[in-house]
């Protein structure tokens, strides 16, 4: 299932970001998300947040091994499925500046892909940070007919 993980995956609307903070803990929360390439991105948008720096900015700062897990639930089970990305995380301010800066027409690509995908960001595009994961490994699990496939 080589190229067909990164499509199905790509496909899906939401995923869930896994951090790990200082402290050990994991944390888990659902993104919205593009894939370019081997790489993964998110926005902190305009959405209500108690504060602008998040918790998984503040673990991803801290540990920058991350996953991200898309997958489909269907009370037919032989059509469960599902694909993770695991990599490394930067945060990335925006702009040409800064430590984990890209090239603005990097972010121009991002920002026109999310509003691809999701029109609520062509009319109020996120102004960021950015989550940035570059994907390691790809791994999936799918049902299938003659039982289940791991791959």
């Amino acid at each position: 299932m080589g190229p067909e993980r990164r499509d199905r995956f790509a496909a899906a609307r939401v995923a869930r970001l896994a951090t790990v903070g200082p402290d050990g803990f994991p944390h888990l929360v659902p993104v919205v998300f593009v894939v370019l390439g081997d790489e993964v991105w998110s926005a902190v948008d305009h959405k209500p947040k108690s504060t602008r720096e998040l918790r998984r900015l503040r673990n991803i700062r801290a540990n920058p091994q991350v996953s991200l897990l898309v997958d489909h639930y269907d009370d037919e089970w032989t059509r469960l499925w599902w694909v993770r990305a695991d990599g490394r995380a930067t945060v990335v301010e925006g702009g040409s500046s800064g430590t984990d800066a890209v090239p603005d027409d990097v972010l121009d690509d991002v920002l026109d892909a999310l509003a691809a995908k999701y029109p609520q960001y062509a009319a109020d595009p996120p102004l960021g940070p950015f989550v940035r994961v570059h994907v390691a490994r790809w791994s999936s699990w799918q049902h299938d007919a003659g039982g289940t496939v791991t791959a």
